[in-house]
C-alpha cells in the first residue's frame, strides 16, 4: 500500500508530463475522482491537467507523505507537505483515498489542507 500511495505522490511531483502520467495510469482507476477545497477532478486526463497546473506555478514543488499510510476496508488515509525547491513548505494536508477491491488502484481520493483544528469542546 506504501508503494501505491508513493507511486501516486510521485506524479504529483515530477516536473516531466509524460513520468507524470506514466506513474499516475497505472495506479488510477478508470472514472477515478480526485476532489480538494480547490478542484474537482473526475478521471486521470483532469487530474494531470489539475497537477500540470499547480506544478506550473509551483516550478520544482514536490509532495511529500509524511505519515504512514493507515488502510482499513479498502479505504487509505495519508498525511503529505507541499514543499517547495528551497525546502519551504505549506500547510501540511491529509488525503483519504479510496481503493478498488483489489487494493492496487485509486478510485477515489479526497484531500485536506492544513492541519485539522482541536475543538474547544474537548
Amino acid at each position: 500500500m506504501t508503494l501505491l500511495i508513493d507511486s501516486y505522490c510521485a506524479a504529483w511531483s515530477d516536473e516531466n508530463a509524460e513520468k507524470r502520467r506514466a506513474l499516475l495510469l497505472p495506479i488510477w482507476s478508470e472514472g477515478a475522482t480526485y476532489t480538494d477545497p480547490t478542484v474537482h477532478a473526475a478521471g486521470a486526463e483532469e487530474l494531470l491537467a489539475h497537477i500540470a497546473g499547480v506544478l506550473a506555478k509551483h516550478p520544482g514543488a514536490r509532495i511529500l507523505r509524511t505519515s504512514d499510510v493507515d488502510v482499513h476496508h479498502g479505504i487509505a488515509r495519508f498525511a503529505w507537505k507541499f514543499v517547495m525547491p528551497d525546502g519551504s513548505s505549506f500547510p501540511e494536508g491529509l488525503d483519504i483515498a479510496f481503493l478498488d477491491s483489489s487494493q492496487k488502484r485509486i478510485t477515489r481520493i479526497i484531500g485536506f489542507f492544513g492541519p485539522l483544528v482541536r475543538s474547544s469542546a474537548s
